[in-house]
């Protein structure tokens, strides 16, 4: 089984949201990534999608811009981002997913030799204009983030990976620790996974290993619309 990553997906089927006005790497990249998909990912292998997965403002929307990728290869793992306002309740999301899809929130799932829990996270001290409304945000954000790995750390067998997937990134620019990464090196995970950052501006890597964790980031822009293999 192989594990590969993509996050920000911004699938708009029924509103007027065309991502093509942020930039040429916009221009077609649906497409761009469902080719790189049939070309990569095999029915056993598995994808993660780190949020911001559709516009829809109602879950009947959202269930429409799934069904785009049902077709293609794999076991899909979903998170909530900022923008899917659409997401409102679990229970309602696990309800309209096709066949393998899988949604987490403040929980987890196993694979074959591998754990994935999954959290939405928020922004961390230290990044651009962090309020205190965001402060609160992420203290939230935290509890749920432990409740995440809690799940997991019950589902671990021996030999098992622990891969996180988050919507926002889980330090600042600086690289800096957060509360977020210091759970991850406490409950042992291998490799995390986000997205959320856009633009040619973002001062990010598409890999760091801080304190033996690797951080992907996999914002569909930030990657050239193709999905991000997770070496374990």
């Amino acid at each position: 089984m192989k594990i590969y990553a993509i996050s920000d997906l911004h699938i708009s089927t029924n509103t007027n949201k065309p991502m093509d006005v942020f930039g040429g790497n916009w221009v077609g990249y649906l497409d761009k990534i469902k080719a790189d998909w049939m070309d990569k990912v095999g029915d056993d292998d598995l994808v993660l999608i780190g949020g911001d997965i559709s516009w829809a403002m109602n879950i009947e929307d959202a269930e429409k811009d799934v069904q785009t990728f049902a077709h293609l290869k794999g076991k899909k793992v979903l998170i909530k981002g900022n923008h899917d306002y659409w997401w409102n309740g679990i229970g309602k999301v696990r309800d309209i997913l096709p066949v393998n899809f899988f949604a987490l929130q403040n929980d987890s799932i196993r694979f074959d030799g591998v754990v994935v829990c999954g959290s939405r996270c928020w922004s961390v001290p230290g990044s651009p204009d962090f309020s205190e409304q965001d402060q609160k945000l992420y203290l939230r954000e935290t509890e749920r983030l432990k409740l995440s790995l809690k799940s997991a750390s019950k589902l671990l067998q021996d030999g098992d990976k622990l891969i996180a997937l988050i919507h926002y990134p889980p330090f600042n620019v600086r690289r800096e620790s957060s509360a977020f990464t210091d759970l991850f090196e406490e409950y042992g995970v291998h490799s995390v996974v986000y997205g959320h950052l856009h633009g040619k501006d973002v001062r990010a890597d598409k890999l760091v290993v801080k304190n033996g964790v690797k951080y992907y980031l996999t914002s569909c822009d930030q990657v050239e619309n193709k999905l991000t293999e997770i070496l374990l």
